[in-house]
């Protein structure tokens, strides 16, 4: 079944300079998208306030995540969420494991683990907390509730190349998942993760800096030695060979300039191909 395109535009989650990019980068996908397929959920100007939540503009990202979820419930079909910064898929993957009770993983394709907590968050942005969210675990209104998370031992972190001291304690402490960038040169560790976990539904979470900076330029931050596009349209393969395709993230496009976005769009456009064909 075609997925509905699902566009948001969402920068709050992130404290980069460059974090208004990430907006013009989701505007852009979108213009190559099939319109009667898109909804796109609008995303307030205003940077939003902590609350004292020790959550940067969690105002903002609450009124976001409300605005996704009465998107998401009028989807009868999966949905390819764009974004914007990496909190789009908290609404996301709640969709998916709604419709996939007790039978979900989330593979986050990241050069980030997004595992904090505000409690040990370094630098209070959401887009380092989306993991534990999803789990659960975190700040009431982001973290989800009881029939829609999904626990850290169904969620795969493959790729990450920029993982902090607390996260690789929390890696530790409740055997996380992990399977690094050398490992997915062959998509068998990562479906032999996924089938580990008993789930029959697979969520992709994409962050574009999971590639590496010389195959896509239109990003945040770059890290080298990631993955090829390649290499990531055939790990997409072969999970959907082997389980389904419950929904999918594409998030941290950050275009410098329209001309910048479009030369990186060919690619992104061959793994939107890879997750719908």
């Amino acid at each position: 079944m075609s997925p509905t395109f699902v566009v948001v535009p969402q920068w709050q989650g992130s404290i980069s300079s460059r974090a208004m990019r990430l907006a013009d980068g989701a505007e852009a996908i979108r213009g190559d998208l099939p319109e009667s397929a898109t909804r796109t959920v609008d995303v307030p100007a205003e940077a939003g306030d902590a609350q004292d939540t020790g959550i940067h503009r969690f105002s903002t990202l609450l009124m976001v995540r409300e605005r996704m979820d009465l998107t998401l419930r009028s989807v009868t079909d999966w949905a390819l969420t764009i974004g914007g910064d990496c909190g789009v898929s908290l609404s996301a993957v709640a969709h998916a494991a709604r419709r996939h009770p007790n039978d979900l993983a989330v593979v986050w394709l990241d050069a980030h683990a997004a595992l904090h907590t505000p409690e040990t968050s370094p630098s209070g942005a959401f887009n380092g907390m989306v993991v534990r969210a999803i789990a659960g675990e975190g700040t009431d209104g982001l973290a989800l509730a009881e029939d829609s998370r999904v626990p850290l031992e169904r969620v795969i972190i493959a790729g990450a190349r920029d993982i902090d001291p607390a996260e690789a304690d929390l890696i530790a402490e409740r055997g996380i998942v992990t399977v690094p960038v050398e490992d997915l040169g062959s998509p068998d560790a990562l479906v032999a993760a996924v089938r580990a976990t008993g789930a029959g539904q697979v969520y992709l979470h994409i962050d574009l800096d999971v590639l590496d900076p010389s195959a896509i330029t239109g990003l945040g931050d770059l890290y080298p030695f990631g993955l090829a596009v390649e290499t990531l349209t055939g790990l997409i393969t072969a999970l959907r060979a082997d389980f389904g395709l419950a929904g999918a993230t594409i998030a941290g496009f950050a275009p410098a300039s329209p001309e910048d976005a479009g030369d990186d769009l060919p690619s992104i456009l061959r793994i939107i191909g890879a997750l719908t064909r």
